[in-house]
């Protein structure tokens, strides 16, 4: 071999060493950066975990709060409000009644006719109207007085189906989704705005005062019977189908839960007098917090940032509002730290632009090839070109994330059926009739638990493993649907003046 030819030879070998060098370093630093991944996932489940034994501490720290915000105002993160509703529905309602359900940028009227014991619900119609965005930042006589011509719009109108005298007294069931302090069965103060309504003149009035002089302007013949929130209406709705019904949760883009409480238990209100020796409580249970909830440095992130920080601490571990943001967060840390991603992932740092849905899709994903969660990767953060297995640890992710989630909300449930004694821990205490446990019915209502399938399976089993095999056959979690509407006017036809 001449010189050149040796040249050539020497030459093409050092090429061909450095090419595979080179590929031997790319492929050592991808698993270097799939293993730095895989770590980071491995410790946010260890951080994420929730044993049932730790679930039955949140049982035990949520029933005392529950005890301490009932002993004094400002005792507990729990606010634990009273409703001064002492009776539910139990079927024998009959008549006409309204609901008028005020939450958001849109509001809502119905109209439901009741046949009594037997009969049930024998009708009933919704129409959905949206609030001017003048309205919202103007004053309660302009916002409610709009409100009450819709009602009388929807009172009049005809061909509907329903009999009833023009000149009768209707009354309202009012749900009103806003932080008030409650007076009475239908009155209460406002105390802020939330949602983006900013209408200064309303705070510290009467809202259901305001609603009654509005229709008393335009000759509408009706009054607030009940005004109340969407978790109590939940309660009513289902009390009014299953009479074992003793609380209710509402698990959507927020949370809360309602339940029925002994009154000589509500010991801030010594003296309280009920009919039936009961009230059912408001416990703002999106407030609760405990030492021996599973928090992340994600968690600790998520609260900073949030306008409203170290409150709403359960909420931000379990809600809507927050899952999807949780799931973000740790997906950035992995781009950022790992570069698992073929393509740029600054989307990823954009707060909330992955919503709970688009997660819940992407958990729910049965595929082969994970189809779902790579079009929600490329249609909402512009992340393509995602391996497989990056895709099923995104999926992975998403389940550990939920089944905290789903399994601390289960664990507030118990916590509620601990503080009545239906939770079976201390024999005839606890709810048992002759040697069994009471049949025990908790009713549930939000898109998170109705509609995505792991939540509510994961909630559903950790109920089970947190009461044991004995007790979890007699407490049945019911799926609710409009309760803030259908509920209201039912609390209307119990509150009724023509009764």
């Amino acid at each position: 071999m001449g010189r050149v030819g040796l040249g050539l030879a020497v030459g093409c070998a050092v090429v061909t060493c450095a090419i595979a060098a080179a590929l031997v370093s790319r492929s050592v630093r991808r698993r270097r950066r799939w293993g730095q991944a895989v770590a980071l996932v491995r410790e946010l489940e260890v951080a994420c975990d929730t044993p049932v034994g730790r679930l039955r501490q949140v049982v035990d720290a949520m029933a005392v709060e529950m005890h301490a915000g009932l002993a004094s105002d400002g005792g507990s993160k729990l606010k634990m409000l009273l409703t001064f509703i002492d009776n539910l529905p139990d079927g024998t309602e009959e008549g006409t009644y309204y609901a008028l359900d005020l939450g958001g940028t849109n509001f809502r009227v119905l109209r439901v006719q009741l046949g009594g014991k037997g009969s049930m619900i024998l009708s009933h119609k919704v129409e959905s109207q949206p609030i001017p965005q003048e309205l919202m930042t103007g004053t309660s006589e302009e916002l409610f007085n709009f409100i009450a011509s819709i009602l009388k719009r929807f009172v009049q109108s005809e061909n509907d189906g329903f009999q009833q005298l023009p000149d009768d007294r209707k009354d309202l069931g009012f749900t009103f989704s806003f932080p008030v302090k409650q007076l009475s069965i239908s009155s209460g103060v406002l105390i802020k705005w939330t949602k983006g309504f900013s209408i200064e003149d309303a705070v510290g009035k009467d809202i259901a005062q305001c609603l009654n002089e509005a229709m008393t302007k335009i000759g509408l013949n009706m009054r607030v019977a009940a005004l109340v929130n969407d978790t109590v209406g939940t309660l009513a709705l289902g009390h009014y189908n299953d009479e074992d019904t003793v609380a209710a949760v509402i698990i959507g883009t927020g949370t809360n839960a309602c339940y029925l409480e002994r009154t000589d238990a509500i010991i801030k209100c010594q003296g309280l007098l009920t009919n039936s020796g009961a009230m059912v409580v408001n416990m703002e249970w999106g407030n609760f917090w405990s030492s021996h909830l599973p928090r992340t440095s994600y968690d600790i992130a998520l609260d900073d940032e949030s306008p409203n920080r170290n409150e709403q601490g359960f909420e931000k571990m379990i809600s809507g509002m927050y899952l999807g943001d949780i799931v973000r967060r740790v997906l950035y840390r992995m781009a950022e730290e790992s570069d698992i991603f073929l393509d740029p992932a600054k989307n990823l740092s954009v707060p909330f632009i992955l919503r709970t849905p688009l997660m819940a899709n992407m958990h729910d994903d049965d595929s082969p090839d994970l189809t779902e969660v790579g079009r929600v990767l490329e249609e909402h953060l512009k992340i393509s070109r995602v391996p497989l297995k990056v895709r099923r640890l995104i999926v992975r992710v998403c389940d550990i994330v939920t089944r905290r989630a789903s399994r601390l909300a289960a664990a507030g449930i118990v916590g509620m059926l601990k503080k009545t004694g239906r939770d079976g821990s201390g024999g005839v205490a606890s709810g048992r009739t002759r040697g069994k446990p009471r049949r025990t019915v908790v009713v549930v209502e939000g898109g998170l638990y109705i509609g995505y399938t792991m939540f509510k399976q994961y909630l559903n089993e950790a109920i089970s493993e947190i009461l044991g095999d004995e007790v979890a056959p007699y407490v049945l979690l019911k799926v609710s649907e409009d309760g803030s509407g259908i509920g209201a006017a039912l609390l209307a036809a119990v509150y009724s003046s023509n009764r």
